[in-house]
């Protein structure tokens, strides 16, 4: 598949899968950004897509990026088909969870994504499910 991507700063790379399994691309913090303790700061990341329609893109720290006393504020960023403007870059809401400013310098890989196809699905309301219930968290033991 094929997904027209615009760079805002030419001088970083586009978003890279970085090894032959990589499930997600890469992407860069675009400025250096410095974020205070127990603070969100909204870091660039570079890039806008045209995802064709009923596709989506999902948007995660990488597995390191806590290393760097950050991490996604969101958990999990969902961007829509529709959210393709040409300036629509995408920013990574990094929160600092250490007690000092952290700072980003610019190119630095704080973030992937995955782009996945939309599967739209009909709720029929019920007021009774089949399945026995499973009992909450942790029913199934800690070892």
């Amino acid at each position: 598949m094929q997904i027209k991507i615009k760079r805002f700063d030419k001088s970083l790379p586009l978003p890279a899968y970085k090894s032959k399994g990589a499930a997600c691309l890469d992407l860069y913090a675009r400025v250096t950004t410095s974020i205070e303790a127990g603070k969100v700061a909204y870091i660039p990341l570079n890039f806008a897509v045209e995802l064709p329609k009923n596709y989506w893109l999902m948007l995660v720290s990488r597995g390191s990026t806590h290393k760097l006393g950050i991490m996604a504020a969101h958990g999990i960023g969902i961007g829509d088909w529709d959210y393709c403007g040409d300036n629509d870059e995408y920013l990574f809401p990094a929160l600092n969870f250490t007690d000092k400013t952290v700072t980003i310098e610019k190119g630095t890989r704080i973030g992937q994504m995955m782009i996945q196809k939309v599967e739209p699905v009909d709720l029929i309301e019920v007021d009774h499910l089949e399945s026995s219930d499973r009992g909450g968290f942790g029913t199934t033991g800690t070892k």
